[in-house]
């Protein structure tokens, strides 16, 4: 079965539930991957219902559902407002984003996203790109690289790795995960070697596709997108992405500003249908290790 071996869909159920689905009704999932979810919420519209599913990557077109009631766009979930004008759509019923990195990218060696393999630095999510992990690696200043490290890995001690990187490539260009790790690996304790070359290498992830601009700029446009009623269902996997999800649905934009009208209402679209998160059961963690981290979080738009 093509679709277990590209990415098995967290929280399955969970998230159609969340959406609430109109069988006649209009969605999107931003985040196509293998196509779990998207089958799953295919399988409940009827002949007037539509979902327009996205993906960046080349791969995931090729497990591309073949049904009158589906669209793949093949692009970014940034540009969802741009795609929704071309296809005349005003309002969605609802939309889901799973923000975790498919298994098939962290499998495939060639693509660079795991430290477990040899290959080269790349991590692009769409090979039509030009940055790479290499090219920023390379290129960046030691204080651009320190604040990468720091802010999208949570690192520490960023600043002595950024050093170390930046006196490495004065001898060498960094080109594969080998040179890379014969780097960086000396600086992490064996203790938590692997827990911290898991940050290094999100990071890195999260700068080269641009992950935290596209997430706000898809999420400001699902708030506007999405009709009276409709749902907004995302499932995270670290606390950048969580922080920016609970303040849009709390505040009514990513940044948490609270924004008050003229007798002191805080002027937000959406309202939480699930107080506290959702995370997957014991049996779901034991059965999909990647579910561990994912949590979800459903709003109504008012």
């Amino acid at each position: 079965m093509e679709e277990a071996v590209y990415h098995v869909p967290v929280l399955l159920n969970e998230c159609v539930d969340g959406l609430c689905i109109d069988p006649d009704g209009v969605y999107a999932d931003v985040t196509f991957g293998g196509g779990g979810h998207s089958k799953a919420i295919v399988s409940k519209l009827g002949e007037k219902g539509h979902l327009y599913s996205f993906d960046q990557d080349a791969d995931a077109e090729r497990n591309a559902l073949d049904d009158e009631r589906f669209t793949f766009v093949r692009s970014n979930f940034r540009y969802l407002k741009n795609w929704m004008r071309y296809y005349g759509v005003e309002q969605l019923d609802g939309l889901l984003a799973d923000l975790g990195v498919s298994s098939h990218h962290f499998d495939d060696s060639a693509r660079g996203f795991s430290f477990r393999f040899e290959g080269k630095l790349d991590m692009r999510m769409n090979q039509r790109a030009q940055l790479t992990a290499a090219d920023v690696l390379n290129n960046y200043s030691d204080d651009r690289l320190a604040d990468i490290f720091y802010l999208y890995g949570e690192i520490r001690n960023a600043r002595k790795l950024a050093s170390l990187i930046v006196k490495a490539r004065a001898q060498a260009r960094i080109e594969t995960i080998e040179d890379f790790m014969t780097v960086i690996k000396p600086l992490f304790g064996r203790e938590r070697e692997k827990k911290e070359l898991a940050k290094v290498f999100q990071a890195l992830r999260i700068e080269v596709n641009q992950e935290m601009e596209a997430l706000k700029e898809m999420l400001t446009a699902a708030a506007e997108l999405i009709r009276p009623g409709g749902r907004l269902v995302v499932l995270t996997y670290h606390s950048l992405e969580d922080r920016m999800v609970k303040n849009l649905i709390k505040t009514g934009n990513v940044e948490g500003k609270m924004e008050q009208d003229f007798f002191g209402n805080i002027n937000c679209p959406l309202r939480a249908v699930n107080n506290k998160v959702i995370v997957a059961s014991e049996e779901e963690q034991s059965r999909n290790p990647r579910s561990r981290s994912a949590k979800l979080r459903v709003a109504e738009k008012k």
